[in-house]
């Protein structure tokens, strides 16, 4: 596999943490940001598609309306307040 180099400034004290990360697990403190950056870059896609998913619905008209949203979150709330 070929890589590239990313150069980036962080702060000594999370340079520390990641170096202290790394020496616990027996890696390298490349391995630990690359793991890093691999799993916030998975996450940040997943979620923008989930979002584009959402607002595609949306746009369909497969959404809940609000005052219909409301007046379940009201009933809930009524119910739970007879209960107390």
């Amino acid at each position: 596999m070929s890589t590239t180099t990313i150069t980036i400034r962080t702060d000594p004290d999370l340079a520390g943490k990641v170096a202290a990360l790394a020496s616990s697990m027996d890696r390298s403190r490349n391995w630990v940001i690359e793991e890093a950056l691999r799993q916030y870059v998975e996450t940040q896609a997943w979620q923008i598609e989930g979002i584009k998913a959402a607002i595609g619905s949306l746009d369909r008209g497969e959404g809940i309306p609000h005052e219909q949203v409301m007046a379940a979150m009201e009933g809930l709330l009524s119910a739970h307040d007879k209960r107390a």
